[in-house]
């Protein structure tokens, strides 16, 4: 990786929280609700590319009313932790994964691409400026949230590509997705609503594609479900994601299934990850498409053991339940370790004490911050 070309100055602000609020606010954080002193800023501009980087405090975007991401949807993002070792030093997982998929979205969205050094050197000066707001990881899952993101800020209502555009990256404690532990989650089948279609946005990253699902999400509410799993747009039988997650499909005979990517299904880093730890558990994965009567009728059956969601914010999750119109499914022995199967619990823990540093980074998957 060639070194970062730009330089982050620090503007330290005056008004940091006191070290007692902000010590009281990490003690059970939530997720997304509670944010760092700092934040990232850089702009590009046709003429002079990226420029004027810095950290500093965080505080409200000043945006023209016709900031053409506010009319035409130009932006996208990325989400990853900063995780506290025993040793206090603080360390990120797979960045440079984060950075490519940001720069894939960026094309997709027509937005100047991020150096993947510049991209990591944009982490490491946020949270070596509020390093005192890395959780201790004592707590289990409780890390700093990273949310970098990329929106057009040029004042201008013509349909193009922004000639002026924001790069920021704030900051949030954060504590476990799920309120209340780790459980099985249930699923609602969307028959209405497709998340993406060939040709669309559904690999790159971007709020959009966030919006959309949102609609399906209130169904699944409404019928007692956590979450929406989404079918392909053009046949509507194979099974892709979750409104925000991949899915894992366990086989009684081991082996670990994932719908693979078409370009309609993002790529997510963690589902990348769980490949390989898989493989290292003596696990067979298959990547291959997945019809939603294979899930129903394999969790029926009892052919399909175990089901898990997976992603940065909520790591992973066992799903328990399948609903659609007119019927629901159960799936896996909600009698044993609380509905959280062995193969679940399994990858859930190596991936876990893998970003933690509980046990040795052989791949060199981390990359220090602090």
């Amino acid at each position: 990786m060639s070194p970062a070309a730009l330089s982050f100055t620090v503007e330290p602000r005056s008004d940091a929280l006191p070290d007692d609020l902000r010590e009281a606010a990490l003690v059970d954080p939530g997720f997304g609700k509670t944010f760092t002193d700092h934040m990232v800023l850089a702009t590009w501009t046709t003429d002079e590319g990226w420029h004027d980087a810095k950290v500093t405090a965080r505080g409200p975007l000043s945006l023209d009313p016709s900031a053409a991401v506010l009319h035409y949807g130009q932006e996208i993002f990325e989400g990853m932790k900063a995780y506290r070792h025993p040793d206090n030093s603080v360390w990120t997982f797979r960045p440079e994964i984060n950075a490519a998929r940001f720069a894939r979205s960026a094309r997709r969205l027509a937005l100047p691409e991020l150096s993947v050094a510049d991209f990591i050197e944009s982490l490491r000066a946020l949270v070596s400026t509020d390093e005192k707001w890395v959780p201790s990881g004592d707590a289990e899952e409780t890390s700093l949230y990273l949310r970098p993101f990329m929106f057009a800020s040029e004042a201008f209502l013509g349909v193009r590509p922004a000639a002026e555009v924001t790069y920021c990256v704030i900051a949030s404690p954060a504590g476990p997705y799920f309120a209340g532990g780790l459980k099985p989650v249930s699923i609602w089948l969307s028959a209405d609503y497709t998340r993406a279609a060939p040709g669309g946005t559904g690999a790159a990253k971007c709020g959009g594609n966030y919006a959309a699902s949102l609609a399906a999400q209130v169904q699944a509410r409404a019928n007692g479900c956590d979450q929406v799993a989404f079918l392909d747009a053009v046949e509507h039988r194979w099974v892709e994601e979750l409104g925000g997650m991949n899915l894992f499909f366990v086989h009684g005979d081991g082996t670990v299934v994932t719908p693979e990517l078409t370009g309609t299904i993002l790529e997510g880093v963690t589902r990348a990850s769980i490949i390989e730890l898989a493989a290292d558990l003596g696990l067979k994965v298959e990547e291959r498409r997945i019809s939603i009567d294979e899930w129903r009728d394999g969790a029926a059956s009892g052919e399909i053991t175990e089901v898990f969601a997976c992603g940065t914010a909520a790591v992973v999750t066992p799903v328990g339940r399948l609903a659609w119109q007119g019927g629901e499914v159960m799936i896996g022995d909600h009698d044993n370790d609380g509905g959280v199967g062995p193969v679940t619990g399994s990858i859930r823990h190596t991936l876990l004490d893998l970003q933690y540093g509980r046990t040795a980074d052989t791949r060199g998957w981390l990359t220090r911050l602090v």
